[in-house]
């Protein structure tokens, strides 16, 4: 007997994306079509310019489409009301970027807990997510530090760890390496890795780092903000 088919978590459709200036419309993304399905670890490479970060950007919901369809797991992200965008946000992607974002008046425990608020999110579970999840990336005995107190590879995995304790569906890490040295930036990449495999977290890495390029089981090549070549098909 056949299996059914696989709904994609993400699927795009001739995506574009343009913003205007005072003289001119410039469009950064041109009829991109993009299918990631539920577990998947997908790096996006290219140059800077090449339409990386909007392309998140677009699937973080921070920024809508131009023209084009974006589906998530099947509900057309165009058609949904501000409102809905916010909560299909808020419960179902997280977004680790470049910069830490981390609060410095808020111990590391206290960082990764704080995004749960916006979920309604007890505030006992709150504390206890975020000492399970800062356990597990062995940031435990740094729960009651202060962002200033870490290195930026500790801070990134806090970053990390504050996607996860939302428990999303889909992890979006935008140059997550980006300000690190090798090392901590292999720790990044790990702990991106293990959500993957061990949580089933779909995962779309942006990168324009070669030694990061293969970090998962498939990349997607953007340049001048079309695809051009994808592992996956």
């Amino acid at each position: 007997m056949t299996a059914p088919p696989v709904t994609p978590l993400v699927s795009l459709r001739s995506l574009t994306y343009a913003y205007r200036t005072r003289r001119r419309a410039e469009t950064v993304l041109h009829g991109v079509d993009v299918d990631v399905a539920p577990g998947e670890f997908v790096t996006v490479v290219g140059p800077s310019g090449s339409g990386k970060s909007t392309l998140l950007h677009v699937l973080a919901l921070l920024d809508r489409a131009t023209s084009g369809t974006y589906r998530f797991d099947g509900r057309d992200v165009g058609a949904l009301s501000d409102r809905e965008r916010a909560a299909l946000a808020r419960e179902a992607v997280a977004v680790v970027f470049q910069a830490y974002h981390l609060l410095d008046d808020l111990t590391v425990a206290e960082n990764v807990a704080e995004p749960l608020r916006y979920q309604k999110v007890p505030a006992a579970e709150r504390t206890r997510r975020a000492a399970e999840v800062l356990a597990r990336f062995g940031l435990d005995v740094k729960a009651d530090r202060y962002p200033a107190e870490l290195s930026g590879g500790q801070q990134q995995l806090v970053g990390v760890a504050r996607a996860l304790a939302g428990r999303p569906r889909l992890l979006l890490a935008d140059e997550p390496t980006g300000n690190l040295h090798a090392a901590q930036g292999g720790a990044v990449v790990d702990a991106l890795r293990e959500l993957n495999e061990r949580d089933g977290v779909t995962v779309l890495h942006v990168t324009h780092s070669e030694r990061w390029a293969a970090a998962g089981g498939r990349v997607v090549e953007l340049l001048d903000g079309r695809v051009v070549a994808d592992s996956g098909t």
